[in-house]
């Protein structure tokens, strides 16, 4: 994540996370956790406010919960009741630990190439046969805008892109309109992935 962006985060996490707390995620969230088994241990992977945390740990599943910016850990831990860790992206190491991943509009503000690494950082964090949801803008815009740097997908680019990222499987693929109130134009691709048995 470029340092602009995290300091975006930390100077407006309070703004930020009011604005999304309350975005209605119901439908996307269900449709992931359906994916999953009861109890499923999960990974919210640049958690924001935390507020997908709370309703997975609400559900009873098993939750990490993670973010590059210190203020979004400190307001996401208060909410959510666990403890948040501070950590940017390319830190993941875990291996085979997360039945899914959850990276809701978080890794785009990543650069195409430090993405690479970063899904292949996911992909070897699953289980086998695990899942991962994330979002994107959609467009084909790659840079920094009001401060912060985002990657822009449609379902073409980012089929293109993922190609040769070995060990993980397109499994659906949809197009949402912003859940926060009064944003509804901007779409939203979003993307459940599987990870492969063999790599």
């Amino acid at each position: 994540m470029k340092d602009n962006t995290l300091n975006y985060y930390n100077q407006n996490a309070v703004t930020f996370s009011a604005g999304t707390i309350s975005a209605d995620m119901t439908q996307t969230q269900h449709r992931f956790l359906d994916k999953l088994k009861p109890g499923a241990h999960i990974l919210d992977f640049g958690c924001g406010s935390g507020r997908d945390t709370k309703c997975f740990l609400d559900a009873r599943f098993s939750v990490d919960a993670t973010d590059g910016s210190s203020e979004l850990c400190r307001i996401a831990s208060q909410y959510t009741g666990i403890n948040v860790k501070q950590m940017m992206f390319q830190e993941l190491d875990s291996v085979e630990v997360y039945d899914g991943i959850w990276a809701c509009s978080s890794i785009l503000h990543l650069p195409k190439m430090e993405l690479r690494d970063v899904m292949c950082r996911m992909r070897d964090a699953l289980k086998s046969f695990g899942i991962i949801y994330t979002s994107f803008k959609y467009g084909t815009f790659e840079g920094e805008r009001n401060g912060r740097y985002f990657t822009n997908f449609t379902q073409e680019t980012f089929r293109e892109f993922a190609k040769d990222i070995s060990g993980i499987e397109q499994e659906e693929c949809w197009i949402t309109g912003d859940a926060r109130p009064g944003r509804g134009d901007e779409k939203w691709l979003n993307l459940i992935l599987r990870k492969a048995d063999t790599i």
